[in-house]
């Protein structure tokens, strides 16, 4: 198991932002992350009426970020590499509000296709065994410039 304090300065999300807790496992091609933030009242994407299973997605992205940069890092790769969700494809959502749930969420995702331009990935979150919410997101790595460069952990959320 990786804590956050192993990961989290490798994606540009931070503070309240970064919504996963923990990386379970994680290999070539797949991760598994815990989160336990959805029944927070501060949560950054929570509404009115509660938090939407449709920001689930966002916490596929987020394990797509993680992955991504775990990838980087254990090819030697020092420098994070900004990238921008483009699409999200046949999301599926098997609940309307998740921040009554009790418990952590299993957010994994799989890489079904990666190269210097970009990637994309299938996700599904789940919640003690039930599908919550699952999908495909694509990534782009736009041309990096040592502009476009950023600081470990920067505040960019």
């Amino acid at each position: 198991m990786l804590p956050k304090t192993d990961w989290a300065p490798l994606i540009p999300h931070a503070g309240t932002m970064c919504l996963l807790d923990a990386v379970i496992a994680w290999d070539q091609h797949t991760i598994h992350a815990i989160s336990a933030g959805h029944a927070r009242t501060d949560h950054p994407l929570r509404g009115a009426l509660g938090l939407h299973a449709v920001h689930l997605a966002e916490y596929g992205a987020q394990a797509m970020a993680v992955h991504g940069a775990l990838l980087a890092r254990a090819g030697g790769v020092t420098a994070v590499r900004p990238g921008r969700l483009v699409s999200l494809r046949d999301v599926q959502l098997g609940i309307e509000y998740v921040d009554q749930l009790v418990g952590h969420l299993d957010v994994h995702a799989e890489c079904l296709y990666a190269d210097g331009g970009g990637a994309q990935y299938g996700f599904r979150v789940e919640h003690r065994g039930v599908l919550l919410a699952s999908g495909r997101a694509a990534v782009i790595h736009p041309d990096v410039t040592a502009s476009d460069t950023f600081p470990a952990n920067p505040e960019r959320r």
